[in-house]
């Protein structure tokens, strides 16, 4: 059965606070889109969590994973440094996301 899951949603660039360096910045997807998340890629996955998906900021498009955060029941995706300067974004600024499943 193919599913197909897109959310889109603004939100917080952060800081990971394991790693202080310009190179671990994520944003947190919305709890309840979360849950529906885990629910749709039940069973096996890859290390750590991880769910495969397509992401979106402005007209930057590219494939990586997001994975779950314990803490917070929600998922974070990690926002590349390349992604960063071509949309001109640092911690703290705000974005629109875009998040697409892939391979479910």
């Amino acid at each position: 059965m193919l599913v197909h899951v897109k959310v889109v949603f603004d939100t917080e660039l952060w800081l990971w606070d394991a790693r202080r360096d310009e190179s671990w910045v994520f944003v947190s997807l919305p709890v309840d889109d979360s849950e529906e998340i885990r629910e749709v890629t039940a069973g096996p996955r890859r290390g750590f969590g991880a769910v495969r998906v397509r992401a979106t900021i402005g007209g930057t498009t590219w494939v990586t994973s997001i994975f779950p955060d314990s803490g917070s029941g929600s998922y974070v995706l990690p926002v590349k440094r390349a992604v960063r300067r071509a949309e001109e974004l640092d911690v703290g600024d705000t974005a629109t996301v875009t998040v697409e499943l892939v391979d479910v």
